[in-house]
């Protein structure tokens, strides 16, 4: 009988130290489990605030789309026709540094309406190169409004700078 308990008592012993080393990987794998879990949680917090400060980013991006919008519909129609305009005129230095001939091409455009660089070559009798360096120094400056939706371009006198024509003709008549 002690026998048979002793033997028992021996199954018994390697059978509980098999299930400590079952128990010890279970133990090792439920701890990866648990790193494994917090790793996960930890990249999820990252990807929620990544996805919040990706959400606040589009806000913003549509804000200011939608401001850019409002802005480009404002635009003058204008611009559409291929008609640029450069620079607004001020007033009281508008004609003072202006060349005789300058001044005479203005008067020109103001009366005869719009033209071309060579239909102006013509008429003042410059070369074509020196022609056209008039007519972009005068656009460039704000005292042309130029027609580019076509080849030559066509100049005509802004408005603003008509009437201070028109102001300044009974001064020099």
């Amino acid at each position: 009988k002690v026998e048979a308990a002793s033997s028992k008592s021996n199954d018994a012993v390697k059978s509980i130290g098999g299930l400590e080393a079952q128990i010890r990987v279970l133990e090792s794998k439920m701890k990866e489990f648990i790193e494994d879990r917090e790793r996960i949680l930890a990249r999820l917090s990252d990807v929620e605030k990544q996805t919040r400060d990706i959400t606040e980013l589009n806000k913003e991006i549509l804000a200011k789309v939608s401001i850019i919008e409002e802005k480009t519909q404002k635009v003058p129609i204008l611009n559409e026709l291929g008609i640029e305009t450069a620079i607004p005129i001020k007033r009281e230095k508008a004609l003072a540094k202006l060349t005789e001939t300058e001044l005479a091409v203005l008067e020109m455009l103001a009366a005869e309406g719009p033209k071309t660089a060579p239909e102006i070559k013509e008429r003042i009798r410059l070369s074509r190169e020196h022609t056209a360096r008039l007519m972009k120094k005068l656009y460039e400056e704000g005292y042309l409004e130029r027609d580019s939706s076509k080849i030559p371009f066509k100049y005509s006198v802004k408005k603003e700078m008509e009437r201070l024509l028109r102001k300044s003709e009974p001064e020099t008549a």
